[in-house]
Order: structure tokens, then C-alpha cells, then sequence
């Protein structure tokens, strides 16, 4: 089984909407891959905050679950911040950092396209800032 995600800016009124939602990036701003789930983004946030990865994952528990298994997580604000501040050359040794751990390694990813989700979450990170919102990540199982 594979997984949708959609990561959107958005208000904290709205994860429920979100959470219902088909496809959240046709109504929020937002970037859509396969392949990212928890882990990935508990690892991404290590690498932007230095936390441990142990207590990186308490932070992303779901805020909303829905009944046909989407889950929804609000990217934690202080990663987001670093995200959105971090300039280009840091992005990029985060996304090389990134791509060689072993939740990407596992899955194949080619090192190009984590750089470039890196660099349209950091792009989504600077918009939610500038207009007061939060991340919001949509998961939804898919069956192959």
C-alpha cells in the first residue's frame, strides 16, 4: 500500500476541512507527492531542529483522522520556521542531508527530487508565515 500526500498552508480553523477533503492542494496552497508518510517528516524535522528522532515523533501525532484512513499532522511551527528561514545553500545541504537517510535511501528516491520537495516545502513554508498559517500534512492510504 502507497500513500498521497498533500502538505498545504492553512488555518488552524481548517484541519478539519482539510482532513475531509479529496485532494487538499486543489483548495489551499500546497505541494502533492507519493511516498511521504510519518517517518519522513519526523526525519525531516530532525534535521532542521536537531532534535532526537524519538521525541520528534511525539510531536507529529495525528491532529485529525478521518474514517476512510486519512490522517492529517500539523508540521510542527518552529521546524517550519527554520524552513522558511534557512537560505538556499542550507536548503541544499539539508536536502542532500535528507536524501541520504535511510527512509529515502529504502524507498529509492533519487536525490533531485528530494531537493526539489525540499525547495517547494521551503517556498510553502515562507507563504504560510507571511500570511499566519501553519502546514498541514494530508496522508491518504492507497491501495496498489
Amino acid at each position: 500500500m502507497g500513500i498521497l500526500t498533500n502538505i498545504v498552508a492553512a488555518e488552524e480553523d481548517e484541519i478539519a476541512a482539510v482532513g475531509e477533503s479529496l485532494r487538499p492542494c486543489d483548495e489551499w496552497s500546497g505541494m502533492e507527492r507519493r511516498g511521504v508518510d510519518t517517518a519522513k517528516i519526523v526525519t525531516l524535522h530532525c534535521l532542521l531542529t536537531g532534535d532526537l528522532y524519538e521525541q520528534a515523533v511525539a510531536i507529529y501525532e495525528p491532529v485529525y483522522i478521518s474514517d476512510e484512513g486519512v490522517i492529517v499532522l500539523r508540521f510542527a511551527d518552529f521546524a517550519m520556521e527554520r524552513l522558511a528561514e534557512l537560505e538556499e545553500d542550507a536548503l541544499d545541504e539539508v536536502a542532500a542531508e535528507l536524501s541520504a537517510t535511510e527512509e529515502f535511501e529504502y524507498e529509492n528516491w533519487d536525490t533531485e527530487e528530494v531537493h526539489a520537495m525540499v525547495m517547494e516545502l521551503a517556498d510553502l513554508a515562507r507563504l504560510a508565515e507571511s500570511q499566519g498559517q501553519m502546514l498541514l500534512v494530508w496522508m491518504h492510504p492507497l491501495m496498489t
